[in-house]
């Protein structure tokens, strides 16, 4: 069974810092690009960062490009998202997804993780 775990959400002002990490198992780690969607109520899920199989590709939404790092261990199968200089409307819950070899198809989500950016 696949499964893919988020931690490290939580609550932080505005300019802060946060970083996310998401286990995954069920999958050989390593032959899959893994990715961070967030989602707020009343608005559809935006695709924010996702990191190719060994790492050296990165891509990056507008909305979190420069500010958000995300990065892999594919040693002990973690991903993370570092999160800097954070605004309110980065609130959300963040999650974290098998995506396919051009992060283009998100194949599985994890159950999220929450963020709370307050002004």
């Amino acid at each position: 069974e696949v499964q893919l775990v988020e931690s490290g959400g939580g609550s932080v002002k505005a300019g802060g810092s946060l970083r996310l990490s998401c286990v995954m198992s069920g999958l050989p780690f390593d032959e899959y690009s893994i990715a961070w969607d967030r989602q707020t109520p009343g608005k559809s899920r935006e695709e924010i960062a996702c990191v190719g199989r060994s790492g050296a590709d990165t891509y990056y939404g507008d909305s979190v490009k420069g500010r958000f790092t995300i990065s892999r261990d594919n040693v002990k199968k973690i991903v993370y998202l570092q999160m800097d200089r954070l605004k309110p409307e980065d609130t959300a819950v963040y999650q974290c997804a098998v995506a396919n070899n051009d992060c283009g198809l998100r194949l599985r989500w994890g159950q999220g993780t929450r963020v709370t950016v307050f002004p």
